[in-house]
């Protein structure tokens, strides 16, 4: 019998709460750790994995492409960042991109875009205006437009230049602006992923998207989390029937392999110019080709539809299975990102499930997040359901 072997890291920085379990493979929306126990991925690396793991069409593709070039600069051109550019601006309606490798980094740069925009204009002090429970990343920049103050702590000061407004409420938007001819932009998440999977209202997207034509302030949608077919459609802005001015991407766009973009409408897209901006990484060959395959596969096996179809169908279990339980508030979000609303903080959910099998993570102390591969069946939905909800009942019986 193989001797157990202890999941540690004790020569990384202990930046993050870890669950003591070291993972080794995955299939699919399974994956295995060190010790050989298999779990129910409902998380895929935290809205990465859209494909699952080790997908038979991405997996040979990323091959080819680490066998030519993983990495040149971007002193030449790369061959697949202008198809993937040209098919993010075909999928949203819009101009440009510019590529990085994470989400912190295209939300940076929308944040640049913003400021570059209002000093075009002749604004010395632009301001953006952003939301409570946002989570945008945690450098300097993004930490100053997220709003858990938990997180800031110790990091002061923070970036000035922030107007904080709640959600779905049009009237604060205006009343937090009104007479301020500093402000550029407009800043949100269509679905707050670590603020608790907060939707915007459709209604509320279309009155933002009014009034930043009204005022020309620049609508910036973080769809970092939300995007990438997620919802059921490519963008969840695209709910609502509208089209931003800038959209950072990551997560999902390269099925774990890291990637980010910044894509810009009319608006936006001619800001940055040659010296404004750059990265070393970004838009790299072996990223580009993941996002160029991502997509397509996507396209090919109906991914879109199936995040729909399969949501809709883990979310009615959900409510069925925890209907009338004393403490579930709500459950909510559009197709495969969804929260599950404890009336308590209900961070040992997170380690119980991962004993009954089941991968997922908590947020916002009380939220129960599902963000499974989009690639998952109404059978494996039906598993999650069955593993997750006699779960939150016995948490919810204990006493407080």
């Amino acid at each position: 019998m193989t001797a157990h072997i202890e999941a540690a890291s004790p020569h990384t920085m202990n930046t993050y709460g870890r669950l003591p379990i070291a993972l080794s493979h995955g299939q699919g929306c399974r994956v295995w750790d060190v010790n050989g126990k298999q779990y129910l991925d409902a998380l895929a690396g935290i809205a990465v994995n859209t494909l699952g793991h080790n997908h038979p069409d991405l997996v040979p593709a990323l091959q080819d492409q680490v066998s030519k070039m993983i990495h040149s600069c971007n002193y030449f051109h790369v061959p697949n960042a202008e198809v993937l550019a040209a098919k993010l601006v075909e999928l949203s309606g819009m101009t440009n991109v510019f590529f990085c490798c994470t989400g912190l980094e295209a939300n940076e740069a929308a944040i640049k875009l913003a400021r570059k925009y209002g000093h075009d204009k002749g604004i010395d002090k632009p301001e953006i205006v952003v939301y409570e429970k946002a989570f945008h990343g945690r450098s300097i920049a993004t930490l100053s437009a997220t709003a858990n103050e938990k997180l800031k702590k110790g990091f002061g000061p923070m970036l000035e230049g922030f107007v904080r407004v709640p959600v779905n409420d049009i009237e604060a938007l205006k009343k937090a602006t009104e007479g301020n001819p500093n402000v550029v932009a407009v800043f949100m998440e269509t679905i707050q992923g670590e603020g608790g999977v907060n939707p915007m209202r459709i209604e509320y997207l279309k009155q933002v998207r009014a009034l930043c034509d009204q005022k020309d302030w620049l609508m910036m949608i973080d769809e970092v989390q939300c995007g990438m077919g997620r919802t059921g459609k490519w963008f969840a802005h695209q709910w609502a029937g509208i089209v931003p001015d800038v959209m950072p991407l990551a997560k999902g766009l390269g099925s774990g392999v890291p990637i980010g973009a910044v894509v810009a409408g009319p608006k936006a897209a001619h800001i940055f110019q040659p010296g404004n901006h750059g990265t070393t990484f970004g838009g790299n060959p072996l990223a580009m080709r993941a996002g160029v395959e991502t997509i397509r596969i996507m396209e090919k096996d109906g991914l879109m539809a199936n995040a729909a179809k399969v949501g809709a169908h883990l979310r009615g279990g959900l409510e069925k299975a925890l209907a009338g339980v004393q403490g579930v508030k709500e459950v909510r979000g559009q197709g495969l990102m969804l929260g599950i609303e404890l009336d308590r903080p209900c961070g040992p959910i997170w380690s119980r499930a991962a004993e009954a099998g089941l991968l997922l993570s908590v947020t916002a102390d009380s939220v129960i997040r599902l963000v499974p591969p989009l690639i998952m069946t109404e059978a494996e939905a039906d598993e999650v359901v069955a593993i997750l909800a006699p779960l939150i009942k016995t948490f919810l019986a204990e006493p407080v």
